[in-house]
């Protein structure tokens, strides 16, 4: 028995196996950064039912009001409502963020989990045709669509911003999946007779699941950042349909009468696009699987 206790303790000093690190909790400031997300998005599901002044209302006996009992947030320069022009904004944003990122992932994921796979002639061609267009500039080839593709909705912009995003989705994908391609338990699954399917949905996408998730939340904040570019170069939205850019892009003209036009939006903004990023940087080192020596 005493033997057997020897080889099974010498195994453990000498094999590497694959198995996650002891992970930390979220943590509490994780919690409420997903407690905010989730107030923003609620909101603005639910912008219509919520008791608050139609935001394109203009109140010309409220011009330039600054925060208080019946404008929360104040007024802007037409007697518009600031606090329902952030929420009802916050639609077009969040909306760009996510459907843009969902055709990203919806074109660029299944791609890149394909030729990492497959790898061969399949992977050399897509990947270098990926290459390629990642060397334009992304921000370039969007500004070059939208200011061609008139008249501008809020459809066009998510299709145009998604399929700009593919390929550094595809990249990332790809890079995540070639290395868990490679990992014993997958060659035992083909081993054993498994078939490609199974591999990829069984195997491979529940392990580059929390880098996918991780880097969805980063993208939909670095969209709603290219969204808020865009407003400044007339290619967003047409006012007066709010959104956190445009709000911001025409508080420039009376910002020295009325500061409160740029400060609550940009606090929004601010605000929402760091929880997107802590929460995608915390899932993404709490998830993370290395190997470790027993």
């Amino acid at each position: 028995m005493s033997n057997v206790a020897n080889e099974f303790s010498l195994l453990e000093e000498t094999l590497l196996i694959e198995k996650p690190e002891k992970t930390e909790p979220l943590g509490i400031l994780f919690w409420i950064c997903v407690g905010w997300i989730g107030v923003n998005v609620l909101a603005a599901i639910l912008a219509n039912v919520l008791p608050m002044k139609n935001p394109l209302f203009e109140d010309y006996n409220a011009i330039n009001v600054g925060p208080g009992l019946h404008h929360l947030f104040g007024t802007d320069d037409l007697g518009r409502d600031i606090f329902s022009r952030v929420v009802f904004g916050s639609r077009v944003s969040i909306a760009v963020g996510v459907g843009a990122m969902v055709i990203g992932f919806g074109v660029g994921a299944p791609l890149g989990m394909l030729a990492a796979y497959k790898r061969g002639r399949f992977d050399t061609v897509l990947t270098t045709f990926m290459y390629v267009l990642l060397a334009f500039p992304a921000i370039i080839a969007t500004i070059a669509v939208l200011s061609f593709w008139t008249p501008r909705a809020l459809l066009k912009i998510i299709v145009v911003i998604g399929l700009a995003s593919v390929p550094l989705v595809y990249r990332v994908i790809r890079t995540a999946t070639l290395n868990v391609a490679t990992k014993d338990y997958i060659i035992a699954a083909k081993v054993q007779g498994a078939t490609d399917r199974r591999i990829l949905i069984k195997e491979l996408l529940p392990n580059i699941a929390p880098i996918g998730v991780s880097f969805l939340l980063i993208g939909i904040a670095t969209v709603i950042t290219l969204e808020g570019a865009l407003a400044f170069l007339g290619l967003s939205v047409n006012p007066p349909t709010p959104s956190w850019g445009n709000m911001i892009n025409e508080a420039r003209t009376v910002l020295a009468q009325n500061p409160w036009l740029v400060i609550f939006p940009s606090l929004a903004l601010c605000l929402f696009l760091l929880c997107l990023n802590f929460i995608g940087d915390r899932l993404r080192t709490h998830f993370d699987v290395t190997e470790v020596k027993l």
